[in-house]
């Protein structure tokens, strides 16, 4: 797998985790610890991204 096709599957893993988060959110009683696990998994996704992206810069 090249750099750019990981950093795009981060990026499809990221999205569904929002959309989860959203899920989540919206349900008559949401799970904080549920949301605040998911948050977090996105932002190392999202630093994940981050890092990967300079190197092919």
């Amino acid at each position: 797998m090249s750099l750019k096709e990981r950093i795009e599957s981060l990026r499809s893993k990221h999205q569904a985790l929002e959309e989860e988060v959203g899920v989540e959110s919206h349900r008559p009683s949401p799970d904080a610890e549920v949301i605040a696990r998911l948050k977090r998994e996105k932002l190392k996704i999202k630093d994940e991204i981050t890092r990967l992206s300079e190197a092919v810069a």
